[in-house]
């Protein structure tokens, strides 16, 4: 099935409209509301989840199955070197290039 280009823009406009929803949900909801504390824990931690989340399934996705291939050895070794206390740079070029190196063989 192929949209055309109207399809394509009216998609695109109806996606920002809710993406705007969804987000002023929360203000208009809760604005001027005192929050438990326990519920600012939760909120401080669904940031760090959320990232953790996308780099796991960006990491052993391939479509619509899970693998594991130099993608995953490059974030492996990118996450040790973190772990480590490296820069990111670091990180990032080393991760690239073990990657690199690897779907070249």
């Amino acid at each position: 099935m192929t949209l055309s280009y109207n399809e394509v823009w009216l998609l695109i406009g109806g996606a920002a409209v809710l993406t705007v929803l969804i987000k002023a949900c929360g203000p208009v909801l809760l604005g001027g509301r005192v929050l438990p504390p326990w519920f600012d824990r939760v909120v401080l931690l669904l940031a760090p989840s959320l990232l953790c989340a996308l780099v796991v399934t960006s990491a052993f996705a391939s479509g619509r199955s899970w693998s594991i291939g130099a993608h995953t050895v490059g974030v492996a070794v990118a996450a040790v070197l973190l772990w480590r206390r490296h820069s990111l740079v670091l990180c990032v070029a080393v991760a690239v290039a073990i990657t690199a190196g690897l779907r070249s063989l």
